[in-house]
């Protein structure tokens, strides 16, 4: 994946201790990609101003985005589209994860990142279509 430079702009701008849980964010995000099967390259982007990743190549995923949550210090989250049942989905695995909406899987930047389960939610996210796919047919 190549670099985005507005996206290293808008990463240089957090504040430290959100700055390093979102890129540590975004390399589990990559690294899910590349070790979930028919997922393919990612495309990093911007949308809303925020870190955006995309299953451009390969159309199976729905748009992960990643940001600071603004209204609460210390807090990041990432966004899921509110028309899918993903975060439904992720409610009903880790009852144990913090959650706004049907939107948003919440984290704290004081507290270790739950990698074990964002992963699998990260992978469920980049294969949602593939999956809805399957199911239609």
């Amino acid at each position: 994946m190549a670099a985005n430079s507005a996206v290293e702009v808008v990463f240089g701008a957090y504040p430290s201790p959100i700055k390093a849980r979102l890129l540590a964010l975004r390399r589990l995000i990559l690294d899910t990609a590349k070790t979930t099967d028919g997922v393919g390259a990612l495309q990093e982007t911007l949308k809303w101003g925020q870190p955006s990743y995309l299953t451009t190549e390969s159309k199976s995923g729905s748009t992960i985005r990643i940001d600071q949550v603004k209204a609460e210090a210390g807090r990041y989250a990432v966004y899921f589209h509110c028309q899918t049942d993903l975060v439904e989905t992720f409610r009903e695995l880790y009852p144990e994860l913090s959650y706004s909406g049907n939107r948003a899987i919440l984290l704290d930047a004081g507290e270790k990142l739950p990698e074990k389960a964002l992963r699998h939610c990260v992978a469920l996210a980049l294969t949602y279509h593939t999956r809805k796919r399957k199911v239609a047919r």
